[in-house]
């Protein structure tokens, strides 16, 4: 009797590479996929035919990959591709983690589809999949208002922001392990019905993460 093949899911977390960019606002992907790496124990290495820091493992039945293209921000899509053709991974199972000013920071928002939203990020791996319908964990990092844009997104957490961003982050890998296990539709009720005022702090606390140590890699 031959055995059924692990089911494979790809988390990308969207960010920008290099030391300058790291616990800025819009590398929240990273973090939550770096997170989800220190908890499983698990070490990225770097592939250069990629162009993407990559972890591979088992988390119960799945086959699970993080992927961390190092392409920056607005070439994301070009690393994703390539690697989902080369694996023969299917879109279904592609999660992308990714930080989002329309939501106030510490508010999590999962989505089967939608639009780029002016996610530089986002746009490309919607332009190179060639599709919108694909998964996505959205962290919100909140409104500079009048402020300009891209400096507040590439701009350092605030310290309140510090105080809870291990919550949040812990929150955002919790939202990951579910989709292992349960159905999308499933998941997203629970994260998007959760009350819209409630605090990062207010939720129960998982092992805190050092975010300050820098991803494993082997």
């Amino acid at each position: 009797m031959t055995q059924s093949k692990p089911l494979s899911f790809v988390f990308v977390g969207l960010g920008n590479p290099g030391s300058e960019y790291e616990m800025t606002r819009h590398n929240m992907g990273y973090l939550v996929v770096q997170a989800l790496a220190n908890r499983m124990g698990w070490h990225f290495k770097e592939d250069k035919y990629f162009n993407a820091l990559i972890a591979k493992g088992v988390i119960g039945d799945a086959s699970v990959h993080l992927f961390l293209p190092l392409t920056y921000m607005n070439l994301s899509g070009t690393a994703i591709k390539r690697y989902l053709n080369f694996f023969k991974l299917p879109l279904s199972h592609l999660v992308i983690v990714t930080d989002d000013i329309a939501l106030s920071f510490g508010r999590l928002r999962l989505k089967t589809m939608g639009s780029a939203g002016g996610h530089n990020g986002l746009k490309s791996v919607e332009t190179h999949l060639g599709t919108s319908h694909y998964i996505r964990l959205r962290m919100g990092i909140g409104h500079p208002g009048e402020k300009q844009l891209a400096g507040y997104v590439l701009d350092r957490f605030s310290p309140d922001e510090l105080n809870h961003l291990t919550t949040f982050v812990d929150r955002g890998v919790d939202v990951l392990l579910r989709l292992l296990k349960e159905n999308v539709s499933q998941v997203m009720n629970a994260v998007n019905t959760a009350p819209r005022k409630a605090s990062p702090v207010s939720l129960p606390k998982q092992e805190p993460i050092d975010l300050t140590k820098p991803p494993l890699q082997g």
